[in-house]
């Protein structure tokens, strides 16, 4: 057999048949799965983007994107977030979030920029400084992390990108428009549950580092796939507390010192 029929007689690779079945998964229409099927295991960042976009465009309208990388020198790595799975606060109030569907609820402290203006994919890159100008507010945020899976964590990272990295909620509590005058190196970070202290850190926390390199890349490759960032969208940029797991029932507050708090209710 020639190189040529080898290469031929290959599957190819189809992200919609992946994404149908964590679509399948999250609707309750079959078994959460251990992994997704060995033919329809993404390989590489590519093909776990394509199987990404093909689940969000089945699951609704873009509201946001998660962006966060393993250390300051790393390519980040995305997930876009639909309507259904983010939630705004009024300052001082408290976010019911139904968690009955979810297999499991991992919560981490994040801090969240609201975009002012579109940044739609163009030739030339844009400079952080284009970027910031486009932010209208930076806010204390809560993801809730969850999985269309059977199990948590098992996965390879392709699969685990591929259901939208392991994204189940956004909650955006109260933030800041003086975007400029923010120093999020240097901003003090507290997550509580049931009222006691899990996690508190002195500085910062994420190991990304400047969250700002990280939504630049957003703006300038991560987004392109769908359309770019557009005005009103929410960029929660990784956690700075690390996930903790709770417990349905449980009521979880962030505190981003000098920005802002948000505070969820599992009902």
């Amino acid at each position: 057999m020639s190189p040529d029929t080898v290469a031929s007689a290959s599957p190819v690779f189809d992200p919609l048949a992946s994404a149908a079945v964590l679509t399948q998964a999250r609707l309750g229409q079959l078994p959460r799965p251990l992994d997704l099927p060995a033919a329809l295991r993404p390989q590489d960042a590519a093909q776990a983007y394509a199987v990404q976009d093909a689940v969000v465009q089945a699951r609704g309208r873009v509201v946001g994107w998660k962006v966060g990388a393993a250390n300051p020198q790393a390519l980040p790595a995305r997930a876009a977030l639909t309507q259904d799975t983010v939630w705004v606060c009024t300052e001082g109030l408290v976010q019911d979030l139904p968690v009955a569907g979810n297999a499991v609820i991992g919560v981490e402290a994040e801090l969240a920029y609201e975009l002012a203006c579109d940044l739609p994919p163009r030739e030339q890159p844009y400079s952080e400084a284009d970027v910031l100008a486009a932010v209208r507010a930076a806010h204390a945020a809560i993801e809730v992390c969850d999985t269309r899976y059977a199990a948590w964590g098992v996965q390879g990272e392709w699969s685990r990108l591929a259901d939208q990295a392991c994204h189940g909620a956004l909650v955006v509590g109260s933030g800041r428009t003086d975007v400029a005058a923010l120093q999020p190196l240097s901003v003090p970070v507290s997550l509580w549950v049931n009222g006691t202290l899990a996690v508190q850190r002195p500085a910062w926390g994420n190991p990304a580092g400047d969250p700002l390199r990280l939504l630049t890349w957003l703006a300038n490759e991560g987004a392109h796939s769908l359309g770019g960032l557009r005005a009103g969208q929410w960029v929660t940029t990784g956690s700075c507390s690390g996930t903790v797991l709770v417990a349905p029932g449980a009521r979880v507050m962030a505190k981003l010192g000098g920005i802002g708090c948000a505070e969820l209710q599992c009902v």
